[in-house]
């Protein structure tokens, strides 16, 4: 393998989800140049199904980043969610109560080949399927990022890195074991989700409690729905057969209304592990991180993705700050800043979990407990508009 002579930019990307992304393209509207990197191929990660419900605040951001417009004309705006517990459905409306616009439903992918096409469009460095990723120096002023790349070792150097690569990735894993400080939980089951070619059987979102655990019917656009539903965390989806998950949904999401779901062809279907965790601070040195290299939400308060672009939000205006005026303020404060959002989603989307999934170890005090407070978010309009302003997105100072 041949070595390649080191390439120079001022911000070393690592991660094409949707932190990488979207802070490349910020940085690109400020005059900073920067070049990622992503292990797996473009396909993969523009096929990868993750979150679809965007806050108006990552909403705002995806237009003035220029890169809203199919978002716009495809993605579906909601004005409301229901909760379904008991036989019945309770609507909770989102934008009465916030005085806002609500929430648009539009899939992470979908966002992703957005910005991927925009980056594409620019010229600027996009580099797929890198292979030995490596981060070095950063506690220096010069810190490095070296990696592999069509029988090459290459070798970029740089102002800072930004560690976007998810949970999995090599970012989180360089912070020392003495820097770094970790708060995590674990849930006792599982999502298991589905990607359906069948038209939504509902206007709007669904969250459902019943005693066989937890549904959520959601959609993707108006021939696409996505379903989940709570299972063990060791699952093997050979048990969860096509007509067993319709059967299930049917049974969870049903009601004294006669909803009835919509079946039709699975196009995709996963398991999904349900933790929450927090890594403090969310910088070392020259390296910040974003999004889930960072934190990692339960998907019940759908906050992941809306985390990752309030992250890369803060840590492109401090950039910005820092090129154009010399001002390191906000590089400094950066994790605290950050953090106070993240740990409001945390709280939001525990409480959601703890609300609405059985716990194994719940008897029939707990039950009553979440069924209680069930009634007491739908039948009270400030208990409800604590979940609304959480739900479309909260600004946190």
């Amino acid at each position: 393998m041949t070595t390649s002579e080191p390439e120079r930019t001022q911000v070393a990307i690592v991660g094409a989800g949707p932190a990488g992304l979207l802070l490349a393209r910020l940085l690109e509207a400020a005059g900073i140049s920067s070049v990622v990197l992503e292990a797996r191929t473009r396909d993969y990660v523009e096929r990868r199904l993750r979150a679809g419900v965007l806050e108006q605040g990552t909403v705002n951001c995806l237009r003035e980043a220029g890169v809203g417009d199919r978002m716009d004309r495809e993605g579906l705006v909601h004005t409301g969610l229901e909760l379904r517990f008991e036989g019945e459905g309770h609507r909770i409306p989102l934008a009465e109560l916030t005085n806002g616009p609500g929430v648009v439903v539009y899939g992470q992918q979908e966002v992703v080949k957005d910005l991927i096409a925009a980056r594409s469009d620019s010229g600027l460095p996009l580099h797929f399927e890198v292979e030995d990723v490596a981060l070095h120096d950063l506690d220096s002023d010069s810190p490095r990022v070296t990696y592999a790349q069509d029988g090459e070792h290459r070798e970029l150097r740089c102002d800072f890195v930004a560690g976007c690569d998810g949970f999995h990735g090599v970012s989180r894993a360089s912070v020392p074991e003495r820097s770094r400080q970790i708060y995590a939980r674990e849930y006792p089951f599982a999502w298991l989700g589905i990607l359906a070619s069948v038209a939504p059987s509902t206007e709007e979102l669904i969250y459902a409690y019943h005693e066989h655990g937890f549904a959520l019917h959601s959609m993707r656009s108006p021939t696409v729905s996505r379903f989940y539903l709570q299972c063990e965390p060791g699952a093997d989806l050979a048990d969860w057969p096509d007509e067993r998950i319709w059967e299930e949904l049917n049974l969870r999401l049903s009601g004294s209304d006669g909803l009835s779901i919509h079946s039709g062809p699975v196009i995709e279907k996963g398991i999904t592990p349900m933790r929450s965790f927090v890594l403090e601070p969310m910088q070392h040195g020259r390296l910040f991180l974003a999004g889930d290299a960072a934190h990692i939400v339960p998907p019940t308060g759908a906050k992941g993705m809306n985390l990752a672009a309030a992250d890369v939000q803060v840590l492109a205006a401090a950039l910005g700050d820092f090129y154009a005026h010399a001002d390191e303020a906000g590089l400094t404060g950066y994790s605290d800043k950050a953090l106070r959002r993240v740990w409001r989603a945390e709280h939001f989307s525990w409480w959601m979990t703890s609300m609405l999934h059985r716990f194994p170890d719940h008897d029939g005090f707990a039950d009553r407990l979440q069924l209680s407070q069930l009634r007491y978010v739908c039948s009270s309009r400030p208990a409800a508009t604590v979940l609304a302003e959480n739900y479309v997105g909260l600004e946190v100072t």
